[in-house]
């Protein structure tokens, strides 16, 4: 784990089972329970028997949602698709403007034993093998069926972890934000302020805001577990200026420049170029010292992305706007 300071600039190599040692008596842990669906099926258009892949995105309504398709140029409105014969099929409602179809499912049984049995885990373009225990790519608080993607900051975590840092009076709050791949999109725009982000849906529940609230009333500070974390927190302070139960979904797009309202650290993993993702982290601790431990990471060797190393960042005071 790579420790570094916004402020100074300063960077440290750690293990992440030191975490505890980053942490004081009377700060909230923030960590996102959402679990990830089996979202991707291989199937057929029952017409032609060309093979089509589907990647759930977000549920619209019951049996109703928006799906990613390849090859989408041989799927169009109409069209209907069969995944396990007799067992899962659907047909595509409608085409949006970013090319994602809308499509409703059509099956006998339970929906979450339906798609555990039909779907695959949709990992990452650069892991070329599926992985043979899917609960690999949970975190181990994982509750909450609905993203396409893991929350992966938090795959660091273990029992153990957790236990010894609420022993020592560290607060946790579960959050919720449902993680499309959106987020992972690289920015193609000239101007970043032209990059469309996707919605996602989050939930800030009672039970968590009251562990935040209380941490900052006793002057702890609010370190957040990945950019997911990270987005739930900073969209509820941009709507309501302050942290309060809520529900429902958000696009914010964080790059530098952009004033954080709650952050005080973030633990998070190595993220590819041109990701929106890189650019949540430089704004939080300074785009110089975010490239600086960047190349550090790879000097030393250091694992990137989803099941890489990870890095605890804290936040930069009056970070300049670039854009």
């Amino acid at each position: 784990m790579l420790c570094l300071d916004g402020n100074s600039g300063e960077i440290k190599h750690m293990h992440f089972t030191d975490i505890s040692s980053l942490l004081k008596k009377g700060d909230c842990l923030v960590i996102n329970n959402t679990r990830v669906i089996p979202a991707r099926l291989l199937g057929a258009r029952k017409d032609t028997k060309t093979p089509v892949e589907f990647l759930l995105l977000k549920r619209i309504e019951k049996d109703i949602w928006e799906v990613i398709v390849h090859p989408g140029k041989k799927v169009r409105t109409g069209h209907e698709i069969e995944f396990v014969p007799g067992l899962l099929e659907a047909r595509v409602l409608s085409v949006k403007d970013d090319g994602n179809r809308v499509v409703q499912f059509f099956y006998t049984g339970i929906w979450e034993e339906i798609l555990d049995a039909a779907g695959q885990m949709p990992l990452p373009h650069y892991i070329h093998e599926q992985l043979e225990d899917k609960e690999r790519y949970q975190t181990v608080y994982a509750k909450k069926d609905g993203s396409a993607a893991a929350p992966t900051a938090g795959l660091h975590f273990t029992p153990e972890i957790l236990s010894q840092i609420l022993e020592m009076g560290v607060s946790i709050a579960e959050v919720t934000l449902h993680v499309g791949l959106g987020t992972f999109r690289p920015v193609k725009t000239e101007s970043i302020t032209d990059h469309v982000m996707h919605s996602e849906f989050y939930e800030m529940s009672q039970d968590a805001s009251d562990r935040i609230n209380a941490a900052r009333e006793r002057g702890g500070r609010i370190i957040a577990v990945g950019t997911t974390s990270c987005r739930v927190l900073e969209s509820v302070m941009k709507k309501y200026q302050l942290i309060r139960p809520c529900s429902g979904d958000t696009d914010i797009f964080i790059y530098p420049g952009y004033q954080f309202q709650i952050l005080d650290a973030l633990i998070t993993n190595f993220h590819l170029p041109e990701s929106t993702l890189i650019m949540l982290v430089s704004a939080f601790a300074g785009m110089e010292n975010v490239m600086k431990a960047y190349k550090d990471a790879i000097d030393n060797e250091y694992k990137f992305f989803s099941f890489g190393d990870a890095m605890f960042l804290t936040k930069k005071d009056n970070e300049v706007a670039v854009c």
